[in-house]
């Protein structure tokens, strides 16, 4: 058996265990390909820090040795940067998550890390659009039966609005898989490879149907239904950036997102009377306390609307 606490690992070893780790959490573990992005800046960002402290490149017997008060150290340096909870609770998870498959894969055993509590993480509820604010958003006044650009951001919007779907959703689906010609439904495979099937409005459908029919690009099989102006695979940003143009005109709030289409689609489900446990399964839920923030947000909503209303009030 290898003596673990003598192993001499180079730099260049260490990025290609990392690598195989991202590897691991990506396709056996069904992480999204966000997350592992988001786990790979962390680690990344640690091992930064090491060398600073170290003053020099880290190697895999400097993981070994590290305890308890340097993942604090490092913390506290990321605080001290003005790094958010949230941020930190995932940082955080990312290191967990790696020195467990360390120990798993039989490279190293360093539990200083379990000694760590995660930062508390203020508790926020989704700021969805009022229902005639999404509707401005999802009918805009694009050009849509020319330019096919405003015919895709156009049917984009629609379709996070009409079914839910996370844009990294929305943007994976396929020609092939297209809610076109009749068919209403799309299977999609959400985070931790969950796989869900969510209705189409027949609007929506509509919509991306005016979008292929102008889109310059051909568009067949396996190949992105929704693509960029050079005809490549659509990028989140781009929808991101339509929004932004649109807040101004449309008088939307400064945080509307892509995601606040989510939160809108959720929110207003549940104020006509929808179940949580079919929203659950809508929105692709690992967990019904996921889902149960949206209560919150009507019964905000509702004394509120108390509030302004009972004459005593």
């Amino acid at each position: 058996m290898v003596n673990k606490t003598s192993t001499y690992y180079s730099n260049t070893q260490l990025t290609s265990i990392i690598n195989t780790w991202l590897i691991h959490i990506n396709k056996d573990r069904g992480h999204s390909d966000n997350t592992c992005d988001a786990y790979s800046r962390d680690i990344r960002q640690f091992l930064q820090y090491l060398r600073s402290t170290l003053g020099r490149s880290v190697v895999m017997t400097d993981l070994n040795k590290i305890d308890s008060r340097t993942f604090r150290a490092y913390m506290a340096f990321r605080r001290g940067q003005g790094v958010s909870s949230k941020s930190l609770a995932r940082a955080l998870s990312a290191l967990r998550t790696f020195f467990y498959w360390l120990e798993i894969e039989d490279i190293l055993i360093n539990r200083g890390i379990k000694k760590i509590i995660l930062p508390k993480i203020p508790r926020s509820l989704p700021k969805p659009l009022t229902v005639d604010k999404a509707k401005d958003l999802v009918q805009t006044n694009y050009d849509t039966k020319f330019d096919w650009v405003a015919a895709r951001d156009a049917a984009v919007l629609l379709l996070l609005y009409g079914t839910g779907l996370r844009i990294s959703e929305a943007l994976s689906i396929t020609f092939e898989n297209a809610p076109i010609l009749g068919r209403d439904t799309l299977r999609i495979i959400g985070k931790g490879r969950k796989e869900r099937l969510v209705p189409v409005l027949p609007i929506v459908s509509s919509a991306i149907q005016n979008y292929i029919k102008l889109c310059p690009y051909k568009l067949v099989g396996s190949k992105p239904l929704f693509v960029g102006v050079k005809g490549g695979r659509l990028s989140a940003r781009a929808i991101q950036l339509a929004i932004v143009r649109l807040r101004e005109t449309l008088e939307l709030p400064h945080n509307t997102t892509p995601h606040t289409l989510r939160h809108s689609f959720a929110t207003h489900l549940l104020e006509k009377g929808a179940d949580l446990r079919q929203i659950q399964e809508l929105l692709g839920h690992a967990s019904l306390s996921t889902t149960q923030c949206y209560t919150e947000v009507e019964r905000d909503r509702l004394l509120a609307i108390y509030d302004a209303a009972h004459p005593r009030a």
